[in-house]
């Protein structure tokens, strides 16, 4: 990954493209997106494999403080339908951080999720946090992007849990002001009672925003590779979505990434982190 990251930074620095490199302190002012999406799953099993639909939204606003600090807040929300089963989580995620549209942004994040479905999921009243650092490292058309997390699984009015950690790399990388590209990788782990559940991701996502309007559409798809320590099989669910964003308080997909909503929070294919 991180020589990809050179060689992507090393090639948006030689070559001659309209990108804007020298980016401006914007006079603080409120900005952010909100997105839909619709699209499919496919679950492959060890000896089985399944389809599903998935949809979701997200909001995300920026609020600065001032030139440099910032308040971020997020909600989110993300349902499956597999087999004639929902399954669904909802919530959101703070960010507070420092940040110099031309260098870096540093800061941490909190999240809070909720989890409800068929199948008894909902009468669990089942939730999760997470705590951690993250970080942003700006090089003219690039982005690089990191986060590590703590939290817990539980279910109210229980005073077991289970531990949940894990940590993601993002580089994003703008052929234009208003056309990006993700790379994501990501582990999580969710552990208790001697076992453990492990989650690898792998992440692409285009976006494109039309000129002069605050519209932009995107494509993702990603991977979310599942192991358990008690059994021998892995599970692989994967996920394309296309989607429709709104932005509000930024001119182009640069200037969002640089002065806007910046921030997000890994969000897992199968919604419940431990199905």
């Amino acid at each position: 990954m991180s020589a990809a990251i050179a060689a992507t930074a090393t090639s948006a620095f030689a070559a001659d493209t309209p990108v804007v490199l020298d980016q401006e302190l914007a006079q603080p002012h409120i900005s952010g997106y909100g997105e839909v999406y619709l699209g499919g799953l496919y679950f492959t099993t060890p000896g089985d494999d399944a389809n599903g639909t998935t949809a979701g939204g997200a909001a995300r606003v920026n609020f600065p403080i001032d030139a440099r600090w910032n308040i971020q807040t997020d909600a989110i929300i993300d349902s499956l339908w597999v087999e004639g089963v929902n399954i669904y989580s909802y919530g959101g995620a703070v960010h507070g951080y420092w940040r110099d549209p031309s260098s870096y942004a540093l800061g941490g994040f909190a999240t809070l999720n909720g989890y409800g479905g068929d199948e008894g999921i909902g009468g669990e009243n089942l939730y999760t946090f997470t705590v951690g650092p993250e970080a942003q490292a700006y090089f003219g058309n690039v982005t690089v992007y990191g986060q590590v997390y703590y939290g817990q699984l539980r279910a109210s009015g229980e005073s077991e849990h289970l531990d949940n950690w894990g940590g993601r790399g993002v580089v994003r990388y703008f052929a234009q002001d208003n056309l990006r590209f993700d790379g994501e990788l990501g582990f999580s782990r969710l552990s208790g009672f001697g076992e453990h559940f492990d989650t690898f991701s792998a992440a692409l996502q285009a976006t494109y925003r039309f000129s002069g309007t605050p519209w932009s559409v995107f494509g993702r798809y990603q991977l979310d590779h599942l192991t358990f320590s008690e059994a021998s099989g892995s599970v692989n669910v994967h996920k394309y979505v296309i989607g429709l964003r709104a932005s509000f308080g930024s001119d182009t997909l640069l200037s969002e990434d640089r002065n806007g909503a910046t921030m997000d929070t890994y969000r897992p294919n199968f919604a419940v982190p431990f199905l």
